[in-house]
């Protein structure tokens, strides 16, 4: 029986031979490809945990962002008061001086110039801390990510406070800049109206339009929010350390972004939400009572009441309040919560959280 086996095997024997390669074969193949499938697996997970942790890494981050941004409100709105200080006018009325309509005049460029300013700053304030948290944020992602050398960061916490401070530029120089441009497109286009003269709201939206045409066409708006590359220079004309020189870098990539077409269309979308919810607020003084609209005409309606422009400076002078606040307004709300915004946030974290390498 054995013999019959034996003399079947080689007979058959090339036959066995091809067959046992064969399952060999396939069992190596099944190994390889289990080993392949498990690489992938690994992959795609680690790729997944990365993704989830870079994106809750910059959820936690815009949330930062609008608490910095909550907080600076009380000390710009606090400079813009002390440069364009209407209370002092408004008390020198009281006294009935005798250059009372002088004073008047001054208060009505000085209100309307402050709260014009207060919605300009207020949307470069949004945009430049956007910018400049989702640098340190992308940065900080890559200092904390996995293989990064905790020895040599990114951007030290020295570097970070000392990029972050160039926030005053906004609050100081570059505010008394915008200041001294928007009074003079409120002085040109509001300065020949008389304090008697009644404006209804549509009007004086047309009035906001025209100071606005006028701020716009000047230089770049980016230059009131960031000091130029001269200014930083000077600053440190006494000897630049490294840590210094990184700070130059990130100011650059900022002002980069800053200058970009993208961020021009961010802060125009800013400008016009923010100028539409001042006139949302306006809208609450020129309101007819239900009992007094004609049956044909909505009580809501732009042109269906009109002020004397004495009567619209107090309201004017008071917005600040409203567009400055650092409780969370509609007006500060409108801005955090813009899409555009968040879309180019989004696009600052993603540009300075991948590596280097990566992006070449």
């Amino acid at each position: 029986m054995f013999s019959s086996v034996w003399n079947f095997i080689k007979r058959h024997k090339k036959k066995f031979i091809f067959t046992g390669a064969v399952v060999g074969g396939v069992y190596l193949l099944g190994k390889y490809a289990q080993k392949k499938i498990k690489e992938v697996q690994e992959k795609e997970a680690s790729e997944y945990i990365a993704q989830a942790r870079r994106q809750f890494h910059f959820e936690s981050n815009q949330r930062t962002c609008n608490m910095t941004v909550l907080s600076m409100l009380p000390p710009l709105r606090e400079a813009i008061v002390t440069q364009l200080n209407s209370e002092s006018l408004t008390v020198m009325l009281k006294t009935k001086p005798a250059n009372k309509l002088e004073i008047w005049e001054d208060l009505k460029i000085i209100s309307f110039t402050r709260t014009v300013v207060a919605v300009y700053s207020t949307c470069m304030l949004v945009v430049l801390l956007r910018v400049q948290l989702n640098i340190i944020g992308g940065y900080l992602y890559l200092d904390n990510s996995v293989g990064k050398s905790a020895a040599s960061p990114l951007t030290p916490p020295d570097v970070q406070q000392q990029y972050l401070s160039s926030i005053q530029h906004l609050l100081g120089d570059g505010l008394t800049e915008l200041i001294s441009r928007v009074k003079t497109a409120v002085q040109s286009s509001l300065g020949g109206v008389s304090l008697k003269q009644s404006l209804s709201l549509l009007e004086l939206e047309q009035q906001l339009i025209w100071i606005r045409a006028e701020v716009d066409s000047g230089r770049p708006l980016s230059s009131y929010m960031l000091a130029d590359d001269e200014d930083v220079l000077a600053d440190q004309a006494c000897g630049l350390t490294e840590n210094d020189l990184v700070t130059i870098r990130l100011l650059n990539e900022t002002r980069d972004m800053l200058d970009s077409p993208d961020l021009s269309k961010v802060l125009s979308a800013c400008l016009n939400r923010g100028f539409s919810r001042l006139l949302d607020n306006l809208a609450e003084f020129f309101r007819l009572p239900v009992s007094d609209s004609a049956p044909n005409c909505a009580p809501d309606s732009l042109s269906a009441v009109s002020l004397p422009l004495a009567k619209i400076i107090p309201i004017i002078n008071g917005q600040i309040n409203s567009v400055c606040s650092e409780t969370p307004s509609h007006f500060v709300q409108d801005l955090l919560l813009n899409d555009q915004v968040k879309e180019f946030a989004a696009i600052v974290y993603e540009t300075f959280s991948t590596p280097q390498e990566l992006q070449k």
